[in-house]
């Protein structure tokens, strides 16, 4: 029919590729500026940012996945679900020190308590995972999952 309209067909994936990678870019700036200051945790925006990019850029996620110092956090974020003892020890710190700034400013109690749940559930989940900076030894024993597996206090003298 000359004249009539066309309809474009847009994919939703399509549309949000861009929202993707700028959410990715967003979540990166500011674990960016973790690095730098004491004040922001790094790894979870990484992370994030690792997500986002997966679902808005190859080629940026790419480099982030190269990246000297952001790429090892993703590695061990993806294959073992693991956060670095020592980024662990800097996400609690600093979950800490701001419950600590929110007394010092005199916020409510209500608002201390939810923010003390609020930190409380996301120091749970970072201390439940395991540490991603202790490299698998050779010739040490192993679940068939590839992790390294722990002898108990009980099975170190146990030889029978």
């Amino acid at each position: 029919m000359p004249g009539a309209m066309t309809r474009i067909k847009v994919s939703p994936r399509r549309i949000g590729r861009p929202a993707w990678t700028l959410l990715g870019a967003l979540a990166l700036s500011i674990g960016a500026i973790g690095a730098i200051l004491p004040v922001m945790p790094t790894t979870p925006f990484v992370i994030l940012a690792a997500f986002c990019f997966a679902n808005g850029s190859s080629r940026a996620a790419r480099a982030l996945e190269n990246h000297r110092v952001f790429g090892p956090i993703i590695a061990d974020w993806r294959a073992h679900g693991a956060i670095a003892l020592k980024y662990k020890a800097i996400s609690i710190v600093m979950m800490g020190l701001a419950f600590g700034l929110s007394v010092a400013i005199g916020l409510s109690p209500t608002i201390l308590m939810l923010q003390a749940l609020f930190i409380s559930a996301g120091a749970l989940y970072i201390l439940s995972r395991p540490n991603g900076d202790i490299p698998h030894q050779p010739g040490s024993p192993q679940d068939p999952a590839g992790n390294q597996v722990c002898e108990t206090a009980d099975s170190v003298g146990d030889k029978t």
